[in-house]
């Protein structure tokens, strides 16, 4: 399969600064991602906990739940952006939601776990899973109730790892690759792993490509709950 998909607007990347709205170790976050001009390199992150980006240049300063080689880049589209904006009306400029690839033309709800990317010329990224909204993404919009809001929507982008490194561009396109055989979208686990959890064991065929939060929630409820619910 190789088929043209959508495109790169922009690439963000965000510097460390403190703030008073996240528990983030040290207090810093790098969610205030900003548009950088020129080709951008992204090479696969390290281990889970220990390290950060896989965009060079870009902060992460909560190692917990962001970073490391499942998430070490994050996606979100410019339409969901332009929704949001129109919701809340405010101006959502591209990075306003911390991701690092602002994209076009890809509904990102429907990205399976485990779909492969060519952005540009060299680089690849699998996707792994959304996103989960945490206090510090709630703290740095301000809007009332957004945790719950977002997850309603649930249409999270996508969180990303660096199958071979390269470097990408404003303007690059996407081109879905590779898709696996299965029908676990981003939408599908993101509302398994916060407001469908009964739907949990089903989204583990998808195992082998999930990032390591939404894997280790689903195998949690599985191995406690599967029985029961199958009797």
């Amino acid at each position: 399969m190789n088929s043209s998909h959508g495109s790169v607007l922009s690439v963000n990347v965000g510097r460390a600064r403190t703030a008073p709205y996240t528990d983030a170790p040290g207090g810093a976050t790098g969610i205030d991602k900003q548009p950088v001009d020129g080709p951008v390199r992204v090479t696969p992150a390290g281990p889970p906990g220990l390290a950060g980006s896989g965009v060079s240049g870009d902060a992460v300063c909560d190692l917990r739940f962001h970073g490391g080689a499942d998430r070490a880049v994050y996606a979100f589209a410019r339409e969901d952006l332009d929704d949001w904006q129109r919701e809340l009306n405010r101006v959502l400029g591209n990075g306003s939601f911390g991701e690092n690839l602002t994209v076009h033309g890809m509904d990102l709800r429907h990205a399976l776990i485990g779909e492969r990317w060519r952005v540009g010329p060299d680089t690849v990224l699998e996707v792994t899973g959304g996103r989960i909204p945490c206090r510090t993404f709630a703290g740095w919009l301000g809007e009332k109730g957004w945790v719950r809001r977002f997850t309603r929507a649930a249409s999270p982008g996508a969180m990303l790892r660096v199958i071979e490194a390269g470097d990408i561009s404003a303007g690059d396109h996407i081109c879905v690759v590779h898709r696996p055989d299965h029908d676990v979208t981003v939408s599908r686990l993101f509302r398994a792993v916060t407001t469908e959890r009964a739907k949990l064991p089903d989204v583990l065929v998808a195992a082998p490509w999930m990032e390591r939060e939404q894997l280790e929630i689903a195998q949690q409820y599985t191995a406690k709950y599967a029985a029961t619910t199958d009797r």
